[in-house]
């Protein structure tokens, strides 16, 4: 392969330098230089995600037209359906870790190989979280649910399934794509998939264009069929876009199986870690479901809230993740640190934007949820809880987005667990119920939990970074 044939940031050159501290090479142009770097990786990913997001409220609101019983069966299937995609998302984040250190290498070959193997294990997926879907969808009926409730809701959940197996292609042609540090294509691809559902919500859920009106049901249907859309509009750029042609024509590696068990390695404890913290926040909508209506209503707006400002931390941590491991491929040490701290950094400041913005405008903000005097005085109360965590989450969220880039995702896996749920969960039972502080306190389990994480995490980071070789210098990057 000749050097026209790598891609920018695929240079492999190596200029070894002794172990000096960090602040002797950084300087306000290289910092400057990262962050631009960062944002350019990381802005169509958040855009993807602000459009992925956004489909799920196209569907509450356009179930909202239809009546109480279907968008309470979208409520309920959702739930079922995000845990064996978030499951299986997490298990393919590893593809993201593992193609920035080959590519950072120069790898191209052990890429193709890579994906030849992770094209097998969505396979095995698409078969496990098809059944498990259906498995569930037939559980809800041994549940005490409303009769119309449940028939729907699962008629939601198995056409839902159908779009399960595209999905997981998708995933993992995503994390391919931004690995090698391409963003675009899936902001353009998730934009346009965000217009086809509402496009095809408004022909099955309301029977336009001789289709006849399936509801909640035909909302499972477009949302399938914008999964397979979604797949093919992906694949299809990937096979035809030179900028992927590195991968394709690279001479066959001698196969080896232990890509295979490194991937579900690296992206076991990334599921597990997704799953448990959104099981953590449906456990305080449970227990805040036990305080009244008015309780949830106002948690639910604060929470959304909060969730569309994480979207652009999340971005930063997939980038970070990306340039990190560039960086540990290329085998420049110096780099992992410092493209680490600095995406921590970014992510912060992002944060502290949101944060102000969520002090000084709260009853602006809550004021475009609701019309509802009581909901919206708690939501706003929760809002300024939400401003404290902000910094919090975004530095916790690039964290493990930076380790994630070094492989090390099982610790990460194990802080979760602990600052969650035997700590925070707990926390905030206790301040909730015990000292009756009510759903402010609920919140404050969340704030020490993020809190505690961010800083358990930033440590981890720094530890291994300390432990690397002999750095380089960042002149040539």
């Amino acid at each position: 392969m000749s050097k026209a044939d790598i891609p920018l940031g695929g240079s492999i050159e190596r200029r070894v330098f002794p172990p000096f501290l960090l602040v002797e090479y950084v300087n306000y142009q290289s910092i400057q230089r990262e962050v631009r770097i960062n944002a350019r990786l990381a802005g169509p990913i958040v855009f993807a995600q602000v459009a992925q997001v956004a489909m799920g409220f196209t569907d509450t609101v356009m179930a909202g037209r239809l009546g109480p019983l279907d968008l309470g069966a979208i409520a309920i299937g959702v739930n079922l359906w995000i845990l064996p995609y978030l499951f299986c998302m997490g298990l393919l984040m590893a593809v993201s870790s593992m193609t920035s250190h080959y590519f950072g290498a120069a790898r191209f070959a052990a890429i193709r190989d890579l994906m030849e193997q992770v094209g097998r294990v969505v396979l095995v997926l698409s078969v496990l979280a098809v059944g498990s879907i259906m498995g569930m969808a037939e559980g809800l009926f041994l549940l005490r649910l409303d009769e119309g409730v449940t028939e729907v809701a699962a008629a939601y959940v198995k056409a839902v399934s159908f779009g399960l197996p595209a999905v997981i292609g998708y995933l993992a042609l995503r994390f391919l794509s931004e690995g090698i540090g391409y963003t675009k294509p899936m902001m353009v691809i998730q934009i346009i998939g965000l217009l086809i559902n509402i496009l095809a919500n408004w022909v099955f859920m309301f029977g336009k264009l001789g289709v006849p009106a399936m509801g909640a049901e035909g909302a499972g249907w477009a949302t399938a069929l914008v999964m397979w859309i979604t797949l093919f509009l992906l694949l299809g750029y990937i096979v035809r876009h030179k900028r992927y042609r590195f991968v394709w024509i690279a001479r066959p590696e001698k196969r080896d199986w232990r890509k295979t068990r490194e991937m579900l390695h690296v992206g076991s404890p990334i599921a597990v870690s997704l799953v448990a913290e959104v099981g953590m926040f449906a456990a305080i909508a449970l227990l805040m479901g036990t305080l009244g209506v008015t309780q949830v209503a106002a948690h639910q707006v604060a929470l959304n809230v909060a969730a569309m400002a994480f979207m652009i931390p999340l971005g930063i941590s997939a980038a970070t993740t990306v340039r990190v491991g560039h960086a540990l491929g290329e085998g420049r040490a110096w780099l992992v640190r410092f493209r680490g701290l600095v995406g921590i950094g970014f992510a912060a400041a992002c944060m502290m934007l949101t944060a102000i913005i969520l002090f000084v405008f709260p009853r602006q903000i809550v004021s475009v949820y609701t019309q509802d005097a009581q909901v919206r005085e708690l939501a706003v109360q929760l809002l300024f809880m939400a401003a404290i965590f902000q910094l919090s989450d975004g530095i916790q969220i690039s964290a493990n987005g930076a380790l994630r880039g070094m492989k090390d995702t099982f610790y990460p896996m194990v802080v979760t667990l602990i600052v969650y749920w035997l700590l925070g969960l707990p926390l905030s039972w206790y301040l909730g119920f015990v000292e009756e502080i009510g759903p402010r306190g609920l919140w404050m389990g969340l704030v020490a939990g993020l809190t505690l994480s961010a800083f358990w995490l930033v440590w981890r980071f720094l530890h291994l970074t300390r432990r690397l070789p002999a750095a380089s210098a960042p002149a040539s990057d």
